[in-house]
C-alpha cells in the first residue's frame, strides 16, 4: 500500500488482549452482529479495518470505553462465512495509525479519524539493517520464556521469514502482558523494539531468579 491510498477514516475493532503488528497476519472469529456489520462494510470497500486495544475491559460499555491512542491498520487476506453466520477472517497488519477523533455515525461500530504520519516507515519494503547474530541471545532468552509459559512456536519457519516479520510476529506472539505488547507497538522502528523485547525479557528472567532463590 502506498502513502496515498491510506483511508483518513476507518472503522476500529476495539478488541481486548488483542494485538497485530504491521507485516504480521492473524486469524480473526468474528461473530458479534456489529462487527459482521463492520466487517461486511468493509469487504464492500476497501477491506481495511483499523485494530486497537481498549483501555478498560471490565465493566464498561464498549460503544464508550476509551481506546488507547496507536493501533494497527489491517487488510482483510482470507474471508470465510461459517454455517453458524460467523465470519473467519485473515487479517494483515500494514501501519500503526493514531487516533484523532471519533466521527459520528449511524452504524453500530465505532470509526474515527487517523493519522499515519509518525508511522509511514511501517510500508517500507526495505528491510532495516538488524542482524540475525544480533537477535542470538533474544531468541535464546524468548525461547526459554515461551517453553516456560508453554507457547509452542515454529522457529525455524520464523528464522525464513524477514527479521522484521519475525520481530513482530514474535512480539505478537510471546506470553508478554498486554501493557508491554501496547509498549512494543509504539516504538519508532524496528531496532528499537528489538531493544525493548530484550528489556522486557531481562525483568522476566530476573523475576524468575528471585522466585527460584526466595524458594
Amino acid at each position: 500500500m502506498k502513502k496515498d491510498d491510506l483511508p483518513k477514516k476507518i472503522a476500529v475493532f476495539p478488541l481486548g488482549n488483542f494485538i497485530i503488528f504491521p507485516k504480521t497476519t492473524v486469524p480473526l472469529n468474528i461473530f458479534e452482529p456489529r462487527y459482521i456489520e463492520m466487517i461486511n462494510d468493509s469487504m464492500k470497500t476497501n477491506k481495511l479495518i483499523g485494530m486497537i486495544q481498549p483501555k478498560l475491559l471490565k465493566n464498561s460499555q464498549e460503544d464508550s470505553v476509551e481506546l488507547h491512542e496507536i493501533g494497527c491498520l489491517g487488510r482483510i487476506t482470507s474471508f470465510k462465512e461459517t454455517e453458524d453466520g460467523r465470519y473467519e477472517i485473515d487479517l494483515k497488519g500494514i501501519i500503526r495509525f493514531q487516533i484523532i477523533e471519533e466521527t459520528k455515525n449511524e452504524k453500530k461500530y465505532r470509526e474515527y479519524k487517523i493519522n499515519f504520519e509518525n508511522y509511514l516507515q511501517d510500508l517500507d519494503e526495505n528491510k532495516e539493517e538488524v542482524k540475525f547474530s544480533d537477535l542470538e541471545l533474544i531468541f535464546k532468552d524468548l525461547k526459554s520464556l515461551f517453553e516456560k509459559k508453554g507457547f509452542i512456536i515454529n522457529w525455524k519457519a520464523l528464522e525464513k521469514q524477514s527479521l522484521d516479520e519475525t520481530i513482530n510476529a514474535l512480539a505478537m506472539a510471546s506470553p508478554f502482558s498486554l501493557e508491554e505488547k501496547q509498549v512494543l507497538l509504539e516504538t519508532k522502528n524496528l531496532s528499537i523494539r528489538k531493544t525493548k523485547i530484550s528489556e522486557i525479557l531481562s525483568t522476566y528472567n530476573y523475576d524468575q531468579y528471585n522466585n527460584t532463590t526466595l524458594q
